[in-house]
């Protein structure tokens, strides 16, 4: 799809410098741009090359002035990184606006449908399925018996959402993801042989909640998994049954959260951290890349290391175990002076 000039600046409350008419239909990096293309300029390390970029059109600041002659149509507007992420919202708006329901695919008699609705080939929706109104589901993607997905919900190809799970309006759940799985239950006998725990609870995942590409939430033994509302889960996530994540945290790839976690509203958790059963963690708490959670953790709490412990102790510890082995030698050193004195 293209669009000239006049129209972004339109969309952005921009004003235009250059040809009003000149057409993009593609985006692109300054130092990369072609003809047809969009970019913007907003640190000031990269103003050398808008100068030489082919790019039809380059979103800039107001206050930017060219020192020398270009070739680029310039939209200015207040701030160009928040304009052009707007844009590319909108883009992807455009890009995800579809509508319909393509043949193959199952849809039960007693699913509810609602308005602009879009269900890709080969998909597959059950019994007493609610769907609400501009709900995507995009091709290979399983619906399972009542679940119900809120308005303005995506679901990419390849997505899972087993039996009566519920999902909130304007969540997107990527590809791959597994919303409902059995939760990892079972139990050893007397002869150490296990059997499992029927798992008969369900996921809630509310608002504005967005699921990494095969990223996986287990679901409850019994009551729910619960994902609180705009919660930001990255790819390859595995979060166990009875978790309950607080609002608007954020969780980087291949952590894990064993079963009946707590963690608290506004935590930002780096990628690869283990955290472990039954703990709570408490609001707007930092976790460093790759530590493992073991303990209760208060408010605020900053942490890294595993076993884990507070940021500020850990850096300091991390000086000496740098050292260490100057450290070990000059206690040698010392106990050999001592020795030879004795």
């Amino acid at each position: 799809m293209n669009f000239t000039a006049q129209q972004i600046a339109g969309i952005l409350d921009g004003e235009i410098e250059g040809n009003p008419e000149v057409e993009v239909s593609k985006l692109s990096k300054i130092e990369e741009g072609t003809e047809g293309s969009l970019t913007f300029l907003a640190n000031p390390k990269y103003n050398s090359f808008i100068y030489s970029t082919k790019a039809s059109i380059t979103i800039v600041n107001k206050t930017f002035t060219p020192e020398k002659d270009i070739s680029t149509t310039l939209i200015k507007v207040d701030d160009a990184y928040q304009s052009f992420s707007k844009l590319l919202e909108y883009y992807n708006h455009i890009k995800l606006n579809k509508q319909g329901i393509e043949q193959p695919s199952f849809i039960a008699d007693s699913a509810k449908l609602g308005d602009n609705i879009y269900i890709g080939a080969f998909s597959y929706v059950s019994d007493n399925v609610i769907l609400g109104d501009n709900v995507k589901i995009f091709p290979n993607a399983y619906i399972g018996d009542n679940v119900t997905i809120g308005d303005n919900s995506i679901v990419f190809s390849g997505a899972k959402v087993y039996s009566d799970c519920i999902i909130g309006e304007n969540c997107v759940i990527n590809s791959g993801a597994i919303i409902g799985a059995d939760g990892f239950g079972f139990v050893p006998d007397e002869k150490g042989e296990y059997s499992k725990i029927p798992q008969i609870g369900n996921v809630v995942i509310e608002d504005y909640v967005d699921i990494g590409a095969a990223t996986t939430i287990d679901r409850a033994t019994l009551g729910s998994t619960i994902i609180r509302k705009g919660v930001k889960l990255d790819n390859q996530i595995q979060i166990a049954h009875n978790v309950e994540i607080g609002k608007n945290t954020v969780i980087a790839a291949q952590t894990g959260v064993a079963g009946s976690a707590k963690i608290g509203e506004n935590c930002l958790i780096g990628g690869q951290v283990g955290i472990a059963g039954h703990i709570t963690i408490g609001n707007n708490v930092r976790v460093q890349a790759q530590s493992g959670i073991g303990r209760h953790v208060k408010d605020n709490e900053v942490l890294q290391g595993s076993p884990s412990f507070t940021f500020g102790d850990w850096s300091k510890s991390y000086v000496h175990f740098k050292n260490l082995p100057k450290i070990v030698k000059s206690i040698n050193d010392l106990e050999k002076k001592i020795n030879g004195n004795n």
